[in-house]
């Protein structure tokens, strides 16, 4: 009997326990496509990345457009004027190359200005999402956008925009 009480006294608990946790999802791409600052952003970036990329190929082209004419000259040229014109041909080369990793690179000039524009709104997201799970008491808020795992979650614990809102954004 005592074994008894004492396995319904944990189950209990356990229960309690489990019951407390509280739980709630948002909907990252829901949030950011109703934040302006963020739409602006992201087409500025896109912009910026299309412009850089219009310079880097026409360095490239031009390294081609090199590369054919020695090709189509390289029998009326002395040994002499072909090493200079491969040496041409090459820097031409590595000078799109590194405008490309310059541009596009790990730490890049896109890479500075993505973290340089959108940084500020993502911190914001955050920031009022950390509000929301204070204020509610939630554990734990997931992102129901990027997660591939969550087959079903109720729209009554999504707080997508409880954090809008808090952002000074309603919809």
């Amino acid at each position: 009997m005592r074994r008894f009480a004492l396995i319904i006294c944990v189950a209990i608990a356990g229960a309690l326990g489990a019951m407390a946790q509280k739980f709630a999802m948002v909907d990252m791409e829901y949030v950011l496509k109703n934040i302006p600052a963020y739409e602006m952003a992201n087409e500025q970036l896109d912009q910026l990345s299309q412009r850089w990329q219009k310079e880097v190929d026409a360095k490239a082209t031009e390294a081609q457009n090199m590369y054919q004419n020695f090709l189509s000259d390289k029998v009326f040229l002395t040994d002499e004027q072909v090493k200079k014109r491969e040496q041409e041909i090459v820097a031409k080369e590595k000078e799109a190359t590194e405008l490309r990793y310059r541009y596009f690179g790990p730490d890049g000039e896109l890479y500075q200005k993505r973290q340089t524009l959108l940084k500020p709104i993502q911190d914001d997201i955050y920031n009022a999402i950390k509000k929301v799970a204070e204020e509610r008491g939630y554990q734990a808020i997931f992102d129901r956008a990027s997660s591939s795992d969550i087959i079903y979650a109720s729209p009554r614990i999504d707080v997508s925009n409880e954090v809008l809102g808090k952002l000074g954004y309603s919809n």
